[in-house]
């Protein structure tokens, strides 16, 4: 898909958006994650050497925390403070049910001792999006556990959206990608990620694995790793088992084979505790007799397809 000229994220400000009322008269965006520290200069451009060095400061100060939540938080954190670049759009969830939205305008600053201390400055728009008026894609997105999650994927529903501002047009975009050789399949897989995370308890997986969670959230769906985002991370119901999932997405079987053979090679080195293993499950609409001879050598990855059916109801 080609990339559009600025990102889109959803950023949570606050647990419960509890602090969206005073960033919005700040004007800041911002997170905490008990890290009180000033982060100038200590920002890299890429996040795996940020975690590197605050994963054990975060360990240190949180001892009953898992590797997992300390990946997810220092990701997170470094998103809010150096991912997120100027002229990105944040979408704030202000807890009544809409969204605040803001153009990021500065680079990071350090507020000691105020909520959300790692802040960036934001120029709010004289607008705000009605969850109830999104696309259920958008919701699911946008819905998501975790402080903050790249919406990107929705910029032209979110454009649409700020198209209402004065002096902004709609957009017309046309996105092609070139590891797509299904674009049937690639459509209908678009949203099914969102959907099995919902309908988890109904399938077979759900037998033995659940969608890892921390502190009774959600955070196994798109879990970041050095190796790339993870469609979906699970662990057995004993904890003994971790299991990555990934979708095929109508992509050549080589290239999910490859990825999903790196995700699990990083979860066994970086994540997994010593007493357990890691396998993989890889989901497509269709068959794939190569996606078959490639998984006979890596007897740890399962193969499924799935099945959509709907019905008719006369009224």
């Amino acid at each position: 898909m080609s990339k559009p000229a600025k990102s889109y994220y959803r950023v949570m400000l606050g647990r419960q958006s509890a602090h969206a009322a005073e960033c919005r008269s700040g004007g800041f965006i911002g997170a905490d994650f008990g890290i009180h520290v000033d982060l100038t200069g200590q920002l890299p451009d890429e996040w795996r050497q940020f975690n590197a060095t605050f994963i054990p400061v975060f360990l240190a100060g949180h001892p009953d925390k898992s590797k997992i939540a300390a990946g997810l938080a220092c990701g997170a954190l470094w998103t809010v403070a150096k991912g997120i670049e100027a002229g990105d759009i944040a979408l704030c969830p202000d807890g009544s049910g809409s969204y605040l939205v803001g153009e990021v305008q500065g680079g990071y600053t350090y507020a000691p001792g105020q909520v959300l201390p790692h802040r960036r400055s934001v120029n709010w728009l004289p607008i705000t999006i009605a969850r109830a008026a999104m696309s259920e894609a958008l919701r699911n997105s946008t819905g998501s556990i975790g402080t903050v999650s790249n919406i990107t994927d929705h910029h032209q529903e979110i454009e649409q959206f700020l198209s209402t501002l004065p002096g902004q047009a709609a957009p017309n975009i046309v996105a092609t990608d070139p590891v797509v050789e299904d674009p049937v399949a690639f459509a209908m897989e678009k949203h099914l990620e969102d959907f099995l995370v919902k309908n988890w308890a109904q399938t077979e997986l759900a037998q033995h694995f659940k969608i890892y969670e921390e502190d009774g959230e959600l955070v196994g769906q798109q879990y970041a790793t050095d190796a790339g985002p993870i469609d979906i991370l699970a662990v057995s119901k004993d904890g003994q088992r971790l299991l990555v999932v990934e979708l095929k997405r109508g992509r050549a079987s080589d290239v999910v084979v490859g990825q999903i053979l790196r995700y699990m090679g990083y979860v066994k080195e970086q994540i997994a505790e010593p007493n357990q293993t890691v396998e993989g499950a890889i989901i497509a609409l269709d068959d794939d007799q190569k996606l078959r001879w490639a998984l006979l050598a890596v007897p740890n990855i399962s193969f499924y397809r799935y099945q959509v059916s709907f019905r008719l109801i006369r009224h």
